[in-house]
């Protein structure tokens, strides 16, 4: 194998490590999204575990945020909730970089 080989190889192995703690973060910043919506929609216990599961299953619809977003907000508007949009992004973003800390702390 020679070193081009090689380094191939490794790029290769470190994008599929990358891509499989992406998607993990973004399986855990659902969860946690979901968590904190379900508190917001006054779900608790197997419930807000339940919606927690729906926001997980919803980020499988499209590539990106949007489709998660969506779900937060359109649920959010049916209640009467008023949580701005801004509030909701901003979330999404610290429970990504959360969910992504732990991810490398556990390593």
């Amino acid at each position: 194998m020679s070193t081009f080989d090689k380094r191939e190889d490794a790029f290769e192995a470190k994008f599929a490590h990358d891509e499989t703690l992406r998607f993990k973060a973004h399986a855990r910043r659902n969860k946690a999204l979901g968590m904190w919506a379900a508190e917001k929609l006054g779900l608790a216990g197997a419930e807000a575990e339940a919606y927690a599961r729906t926001l997980i299953e919803a980020d499988l619809e499209e590539a990106g945020d949007e489709d998660v977003f969506r779900k937060v907000k359109g649920d959010f508007d049916a209640k009467g909730i008023d949580v701005s949009e801004h509030r909701i992004r901003r979330t999404m973003e610290e429970l990504l970089a959360e969910a992504i800390q732990t991810l490398k702390t556990e390593g």
